[in-house]
C-alpha cells in the first residue's frame, strides 16, 4: 500500500533521482574546487573526500604522494589484505566492490589488557596483530593519531611495508602531526600514502577514499 505524502508548505522541487543526485554534487565539486593540482586518477580521490566532507576548501590539505594511486591499485589487483584501525571505517567500505580480506583488531578480547599493560591507546594495541598482514596491504587509519604513529615505528623497527596508507585521522591532539610525519615518513621510506593535513579527517573520509580507489579499479569514474 502506498501512501501519498504531500508537499512541504513552501518547499522547492528537489532532486530525487540517486544518479541524478550524484552526478550534480561531482559536477558541484569540481567548480568550486581547484583540482589543478591533481591528475584525472587523483582527482577523483580528491573529489570523494570533498563530498564526504562537505568542505570543497580542503583540496589545498589533501596530499596524495606520486605512487599512491598505482600501488593501491596494484594492491587491489593482487587482493591485498586491508588494515583498518576502528570498526567505523571497516563499515564504510563499499562491499560490493571488496574481494579482499579486511580485518580490524580493536575489539578482539587480548587488547583491552594488553594496552593497560603496555600504558597506550586500544588502537595502538590492536596494531600488533597486524603484523602478519602488513607486507602489501592497504592501510586504512581514519580515527586514531597514535594507530598511524605506532605503524610508522613499527615499519621504522623493521616491520614490512604496506603497498598504500590511506591515514587520515581526525582530532585536535595529535591528528596534524601524525599526518605531517606521514607525509615525511613516506617520502623517506618510500611508502605511497593519500592524507589529508590539519585537524580534518575522520572514519567516513578514510573509507571515502579507498571507496574511491576501488572505483578507479572498476573504471567507474565521474
Amino acid at each position: 500500500m502506498t501512501t501519498d505524502i504531500p508537499a512541504i508548505e513552501g518547499q522547492q522541487p528537489y532532486i530525487k533521482d540517486p544518479h541524478a543526485i550524484e552526478q550534480e554534487s561531482f559536477s558541484r565539486i569540481r567548480s568550486l574546487s581547484d583540482l589543478s593540482s591533481f591528475d584525472n586518477d587523483q582527482a577523483q580521490i580528491a573529489m570523494r573526500l570533498i563530498h564526504t566532507c562537505g568542505a570543497p576548501g580542503i583540496a589545498d590539505a589533501i596530499n596524495i604522494s606520486e605512487q599512491a594511486i598505482s600501488s593501491g591499485l596494484q594492491a587491489i589487483k593482487n587482493n591485498g589484505t586491508v588494515l583498518c584501525d576502528v570498526e567505523m571505517v571497516k563499515h564504510g567500505l563499499t562491499k560490493r566492490l571488496i574481494q579482499q580480506d579486511v580485518y580490524c583488531y580493536l575489539n578482539d578480547e587480548r587488547v583491552p589488557d594488553l594496552a593497560k599493560k603496555q600504558g597506550e591507546t586500544r588502537t595502538m594495541a590492536a596494531l600488533r596483530f597486524w603484523e602478519p598482514h602488513i607486507e602489501g596491504s592497504i592501510v586504512l587509519i581514519g580515527n586514531a593519531p597514535t594507530a598511524l604513529f605506532r605503524l610508522m615505528e613499527m615499519i621504522q623497527a623493521g616491520s614490512p611495508k604496506p603497498a598504500l596508507i590511506i591515514g587520515v585521522p581526525v582530532g585536535f591532539v595529535g591528528a596534524a602531526e601524525s599526518k605531517e610525519a606521514l607525509i615525511k615518513f613516506g617520502d623517506q621510506y618510500s611508502i605511497p600514502y593519500i592524507t589529508v593535513t590539519g585537524f580534518v579527517g575522520g572514519s567516513a573520509m578514510t573509507a571515502a577514499a579507498f571507496n574511491a580507489l576501488l572505483r578507479l579499479s572498476n573504471n567507474i569514474r565521474f
